[in-house]
């Protein structure tokens, strides 16, 4: 069945989703040794990626993180060292200018940028074509990633073996009017302090953006995404970009092993809005834990741990390698 029951329960001291959230991004991140590559892409502009090497027999671990976030977001180094410790290798993708120097371009990324998750898979499928890939997208990248999968079908079993999605917004219309709720000030308040850093960055680079100066201290998503994100990425405006961006719609087509990880009190994707069993095909896994917040699934005593949903991730696709691996012995 598509839906299976979720082991995540939350500890008692950390009771609610906006909590949980926020404080998974207070907790320690490990040390992991990280090698950069630089991709050039056509268009002239480039994209790093953080290697965690290992065997190159082994799976890997290709990860599309969330917005402003990089190789050091906490998901992406716990879910790594996980990798790690199966015998695997990792590497995180960044979005353009999320690596720590500002891209070429005036443009960006987005939550449907599915084209960078396309460029990364068959570059990296392509220097290795018998080597297992795995996906992994987190709130932003796990947008990114589903729509992909969902784009390409059947195609994309000729690059991954299985992917999966953290936190997906799934609809990015109704994200952005959550995150305007009163409850959810802070998320904003966060989002837009990161969005307009990284914009006053950009716009150093590119005096063709001065016009938009006002966007190095945006108010919400809709005013960013109308002024910026929709018409530089092709858009015709914000809700265009929503509707046309959005994953969820994406999620019926998708034909390789995949697992769809959302919250129900993730404070800015309602539950609601997850797909039910059957909207989707068998290969889907929906897993729906009643706690967990925004990529915020801490357990464990006080001041806690962030080892659920690495091993989550690890586990899920290590039985499609398993049985991927048996498959071709007969």
């Amino acid at each position: 069945m598509p839906v299976t029951h979720s082991s995540y329960h939350p500890p008692r001291w950390l009771p609610t989703g906006h909590l949980q959230s926020i404080y998974a991004q207070l907790l320690p991140r490990p040390q992991v040794a990280l090698r950069r590559e630089r991709l050039e892409l056509p268009d002239g502009d480039f994209i790093d990626l953080d290697w965690l090497d290992g065997p190159e027999a082994a799976p890997l671990v290709v990860f599309f993180h969330g917005l402003e976030g990089s190789s050091q977001s906490q998901y992406c180094l716990h879910t790594l060292r996980a990798a790690q410790a199966r015998g695997w290798s990792g590497v995180v993708a960044h979005f353009r200018g999320c690596s720590g120097e500002p891209n070429r371009l005036a443009r960006s990324y987005h939550s449907g940028d599915s084209e960078h998750c396309d460029f990364v898979l068959r570059t990296l499928n392509a220097r290795q074509p018998e080597r297992t890939l795995f996906a992994v997208g987190v709130s932003l990248g796990g947008n990114a990633l589903t729509k992909w999968c969902g784009e390409q079908g059947e195609a994309a079993r000729t690059v991954l073996a299985a992917g999966a999605s953290v936190s997906s917004p799934l609809d990015l219309g109704v994200a952005a009017e959550a995150i305007l709720h009163a409850r959810n000030l802070i998320f904003n308040r966060y989002f837009m302090r990161a969005m307009g850093v990284s914009f006053a960055r950009r716009a150093e680079v590119h005096p063709s953006l001065a016009p938009l100066s006002h966007l190095t201290r945006p108010k919400n998503f809709p005013e960013f995404d109308d002024a910026y994100t929709a018409p530089i990425h092709g858009y015709l405006s914000a809700w265009d970009y929503y509707r046309r961006a959005s994953s969820r719609a994406f999620v019926s087509n998708i034909r390789i092993p995949f697992l769809l990880l959302n919250a129900a009190n993730d404070p800015f994707v309602p539950a609601w809005l997850f797909p039910k069993a059957h909207e989707v095909p068998e290969c889907v896994t929906l897993e729906q834990p009643l706690q967990g917040g925004h990529v915020g699934f801490v357990t464990g005593p006080f001041p806690g741990r962030l080892d659920w949903l690495p091993e989550r991730l690890c586990r899920f696709f290590a039985d499609h390698f398993k049985a991927r691996t048996e498959s071709t012995r007969y």
